[in-house]
């Protein structure tokens, strides 16, 4: 489930940038082009929502839920589990200890005896 979430949010996030980066700003209309600088009265106070200007709502629509519903997985995970609970003990293999330091023959601790 998560997986898929996840390639939903990085697909949203690819079409959100490119959507984005090929509308034109605010003073490229039309009468910005003649150099009137009427350019936010052309086709009125707030211009022409078109279909870039939709499809970018909707797709910070589909990234905004995403990015909810992955914070939802993350912190509300099925099994409370640590990270050691992954592990599997037949697979680790440890190193043999070394001896301990035996303070009546006179070693010092890290030292190992002769």
């Amino acid at each position: 489930m998560e997986t898929l979430v996840w390639v939903v949010h990085v697909v949203t996030a690819v079409v959100l940038v490119g959507l984005v980066l090929i509308q034109h700003g605010k003073g490229a209309d039309m009468g910005a082009a003649f150099g009137t600088g009427s350019a936010g009265s052309l086709f009125g106070s707030s211009g022409s929502a078109n279909f870039l200007s939709r499809s970018t709502a909707v797709a910070a629509t589909v990234f905004f839920i995403t990015s909810l519903s992955l914070t939802y997985i993350y912190s509300h995970p099925a099994q409370q589990q640590g990270v050691m609970d992954r592990v599997d003990p037949a697979a680790v293999q440890l190193a043999p200890a070394a001896p301990a330091a035996n303070p009546a023959d006179g070693s010092k601790s890290g030292e190992i005896p002769k």
